[in-house]
């Protein structure tokens, strides 16, 4: 028996029999995509023409008819789809009868436990409701015939269609506002980790959106690629439908892998990027539209005020402005000039590119696929000019993103760059990136154009910006694997052997500075000789300064701070010195300060512990003011804690600063000896520079007496640690990887430096001191960094005599730490 008999005698058993047609329709594997939503929207539909010629039958009613609106009226029926429904009537029938009608039209469809999203009412009611309500007007667009009066449907469609066709130039730019509205909502579903399929910008809603523009005649969308674009969307929101049981748009992480299953693809990943392309495409479809709806209407205001002064039967035409050789500027637009050929000028794609960014001009969608057609590839290597476009192109700023978007949906940056293809629609799993790479690199060079006056080589930096993270799309590091293809690409596009050297030095090393500067100890010289040897030169280190800070602002909010910055620009200093031939400092023990020693006293007096909370500002009164900011911000801490040295210090105070949420940056631990004249013996200092996580800083009476009671045992870090990671958001339903603890060779000459990289979660650090003090070794300071859900703390520790551990003995400590975090 075929799928189809199933169907047909199931549904002759009313109810019941269309459930069990509906379910076996879902779960037949062989059926998907467009082909079961037409099924089931078909199905659906014969059930309810019938229910709804019987209903007629009981309540005695004519002249009705039952109208599929919406994504029903489209027969885009989902799984767990609403179906949207209006009981269309003449109003011959009494409001009793039609009352009844609605009854046994609705209630069966809810006893199955179907979403309705259902109207009752007449022509007249209809048409005037979707003059004053825009999303009404939108679904009888797609007004559908189910069941009865056929002509009373189609007089209505035929109206709606009318008025809204009629009232293009006041609806147009209320539909708009509304999907502006809701994009700033719902984000960009192509750069989305957990993407709403429905109501993100580039999803189902602005697909349908553009349908309503090209039924109004005013404009019509790209139409290349759309559908396949709106069909992977529909299939992307019914396997999540079935993998859920729920009725939901959002693509949650953890339903990611089962979606992709459904579908058949590898993996979350694959499934993301396939997702992620179609929106890409719907975007810029939108984009295209809206531009040219507002041309037209544009137009239209201004036309009729133009004949007036020239004229009738006059019509006035734009003036064509050359922008650059064979391009020009013609409404509004970037066009090609209309002798041009672009099949023999290869650099005729970057120059057109370039004279649209630097003059902040969309390129005309008919010259991109002009372009794209017609053009011959480049020679190997560019010509200086292609090279000279190129990087004109990238450093013109935010204009620039738009530019690069249109070569990219017709293919152009691919064919320029073919490499950019593992790269493309690529997502980062990583809640810091808020960029998919490929989108990451452009914005990277966008930044990165805000610097070029910093810099002695702007060309250099704008294209290891470009390339910088080109390696994502290979396995291994991808800072090694993108030196390979950087030296490659740089090369293609004609840089001499020097200048493709400093590039792929670049893109090789461009997380060393911000890595260094956060998880390293400044004051040692080895750190700063580690960096001097591998940047060898002022300029290249003038550059990776410069490079280090466009990729941190394009990464997202949380991977740039003044703070970050700060550590970046001591760092660069000192390594610059180095280069410039000075010797670095071997760093002399240094003198408490008055504050320390007068904590140290009052904590030798007392029995400690003794604690001082101090505000510190971001920058300097000074740099604010040159920047026009006005008064520091305080938004660090420096925490003093002096106690007589004794066993559990730094994991009972770094289990306290948790509890009271303050985030860790740095810590120093040092002991203070104090003269004889005040008291014999030592007393640790711990120096720490904390933030709060959110709220106002805690007082410095609650921190001591949680410390006193965390080092009399009293207060059980570890059990409230614990209530909190089980409440941890953002870890529910995510695997995290496994931590990983590796020590740095030749870090530092003083101490050895042991760096943990984990999931980050509270008393993170509390747990690390712990490991430590277990394996009987010293902490002599702390570096934390957080990115997101990741964590990287690096400690200096030394044995307890004071002296660096053995090899042996720090792959030890290592495990032993690695263990503790399991």
């Amino acid at each position: 028996m075929t799928s189809l008999e199933v169907t047909t005698d199931a549904e002759d058993s009313g109810p019941s029999g269309y459930a069990a047609a509906r379910l076996h329709l879902l779960t037949e594997k062989e059926q998907s995509g467009p082909p079961r939503r037409a099924a089931l929207a078909g199905l659906t539909d014969r059930w309810l023409a019938a229910l709804f010629g019987t209903a007629c039958q009981e309540a005695g009613v004519r002249g009705a008819a039952l109208v599929a609106v919406g994504g029903y009226g489209r027969g885009e029926l989902s799984p767990r789809s609403d179906l949207d429904l209006l009981l269309l009537h003449d109003g011959s029938a009494g409001s009793g009868a039609i009352a009844t009608l609605a009854d046994r039209i609705w209630y069966p469809v809810w006893d199955l436990g179907l979403a309705l999203d259902h109207s009752v009412r007449t022509p007249g009611e209809a048409r005037k409701t979707a003059g004053e309500d825009l999303k009404v007007q939108l679904g009888l667009l797609d007004a559908r015939p189910v069941a009865g009066d056929l002509g009373l449907v189609s007089a209505l469609r035929t109206t709606v269609l009318a008025d809204w066709r009629n009232q293009a130039t006041k609806r147009l730019p209320e539909l708009d506002e509304l999907c502006r509205e809701r994009a700033e909502r719902q984000g960009e579903l192509q750069f989305l980790l957990e993407p709403d399929l429905k109501e993100a910008r580039g999803g189902l809603r602005d697909a349908t959106a553009l349908r309503a523009v090209a039924a109004s005649w005013l404009a019509d969308a790209p139409r290349e690629g759309l559908a396949d674009a709106r069909r992977t969307l529909l299939d992307a929101r019914d396997a999540l439908h079935l993998v859920t049981g729920r009725a939901t748009d959002r693509l949650a992480l953890q339903e990611q892998d089962q979606v992709a299953a459904e579908l058949g693809l590898l993996d979350a990943d694959a499934l993301l990027r396939q997702v992620y392309e179609a929106a890409r495409t719907v975007s810029y479809a939108t984009d295209v539209t809206w531009r040219e709806v507002n041309r037209v209407l544009k137009a239209r205001s201004v036309r009729p005020r133009l004949r007036a002064m020239l004229g009738a039967g006059r019509r006035p035409e734009p003036e064509r402005t050359p922008l650059a050789e064979g391009v020009v500027e013609f409404d509004g637009e970037v066009v090609l000039a209309r002798t041009v050929k672009p099949e023999r000028d290869p650099v005729l794609p970057l120059r057109a590119a370039a004279a649209a960014a630097q003059n902040g001009l969309p390129l005309s969608l008919h010259a991109v696929r002009r372009l794209a057609a017609a053009t011959r590839p480049l020679p190997v290597p560019w010509p200086a000019e292609a090279r000279e476009e190129l990087v004109t192109l990238l450093g013109a700023g935010e204009s620039t993103v738009a530019v690069w978007e249109a070569l990219e949906a017709e293919g152009l940056i691919t064919r320029l760059l073919p490499d950019w293809e593992r790269v493309r629609c690529r997502p980062q799993r990583n809640a810091v990136h808020t960029w998919t790479v490929d989108r990451h690199l452009v914005e990277a060079a966008v930044k990165a154009s805000a610097l070029t006056r910093r810099v002695h080589r702007p060309d250099l930096l704008l294209v290891a910006a470009l390339l910088h993270d080109i390696g994502k799309g290979w396995p291994g590091d991808h800072s090694v694997a993108g030196e390979t293809i950087a030296k490659d690409v740089a090369t293609r596009i004609g840089f001499d052997r020097a200048d493709v050297a400093v590039i792929a030095t670049l893109v090789r090393h461009h997380l060393l500075l911000i890595e260094t500067a956060t998880r390293r100890d400044l004051d040692d010289p080895a750190t700063v000789a580690s960096v001097a040897a591998v940047v060898k030169s002022p300029g290249t280190l003038e550059l990776l300064h410069a490079l280090t800070e466009a990729d941190a602002l394009a990464t997202g909010p949380a991977a740039w701070s003044t703070w970050r910055g700060s550590l970046v620009t001591d760092l660069v200093k000192r390594v610059a010195g180095v280069l410039a031939g000075e010797a670095p400092e071997e760093p002399e023990p240094t003198a408490p300060s008055a504050e320390q020693e007068r904590l140290a006293v009052e904590a030798l007096r007392t029995g400690g512990p003794v604690l001082s909370l101090h505000a510190q500002a971001e920058n300097s009164q000074g740099e604010r003011e040159e920047e026009g900011e006005g008064e520091p911000e305080p938004v660090g801490v420096e925490l003093l804690i002096a106690l007589p040295d004794q066993p559990r210090v730094l994991p009972a105070a770094a289990g306290v600063l948790a509890l009271h949420r303050l985030t860790v940056r740095a810590a120093d631990l040092s002991a203070v000896e104090l003269p004889s004249a005040v008291g014999p013996g030592s007393v640790l200092v711990l120096n720490w520079r904390v933030a709060a996580a959110f709220g106002s800083l805690p007082q410095a009476a609650r921190l001591r007496a949680d410390l006193v009671r965390a080092l009399d045992g009293s207060l059980d870090i570890a059990s409230r640690l614990a209530e909190r990671e089980a409440a941890y958001p953002r870890r529910r339903g995510v695997q995290a990887p496994p931590p990983r603890v590796t020590v740095a060779s030749a870090a530092s000459r003083h101490a050895t430096v042991i760096e943990v990289r984990a999931q980050d979660a509270p008393g993170l650090l509390h747990r690390i001191g712990h490991a430590l003090e277990t394996a009987g070794v010293r902490l002599r300071s702390a570096h934390v960094s957080t990115l997101g859900a990741n964590a990287v703390d690096t400690v200096y520790v030394t044995a307890a005599d004071g002296s660096m551990l053995s090899d042996t003995r720090a792959a030890e400590v290592a495990r032993e730490v690695e263990q503790a975090l399991r």
